[in-house]
């Protein structure tokens, strides 16, 4: 239950920012976002009900699914660079009220 709330609050400030002017705000908003889709593919896994993923351990009936822990691992991955390359492009955007009309 915690953790769907978590997921819905998350979900809520990211739509929030989004909806702010500012680029800043929106990128802040799309790193909320990926947070709160790396926590639902985590409980996807049913991480909290089964053992460790790692056969060696446990039985194959009883470990998790390892497959949503390695998207959540991929989608880190993945937001940190869209990340860095919107802040990039939001430091070095130019404004359209500097330009020539000409």
């Amino acid at each position: 239950m915690t953790l769907a709330i978590t997921i819905g609050v998350l979900v809520f400030g990211a739509v929030f920012l989004m909806l702010q002017r500012g680029l800043v705000r929106i990128i802040l908003g799309f790193v909320m976002l990926g947070h709160a889709v790396n926590l639902m593919l985590m409980s996807a896994g049913g991480t909290f009900r089964r053992a460790q993923p790692l056969l060696g351990y446990t039985s194959a009936d009883t470990a998790s699914d390892p497959l949503p822990q390695a998207f959540v691992l991929t989608a880190i991955v993945i937001a940190f660079s869209i990340t860095i390359y919107m802040l990039t492009l939001a430091a070095t955007g130019t404004d359209d009220d500097t330009e020539d009309a000409s």
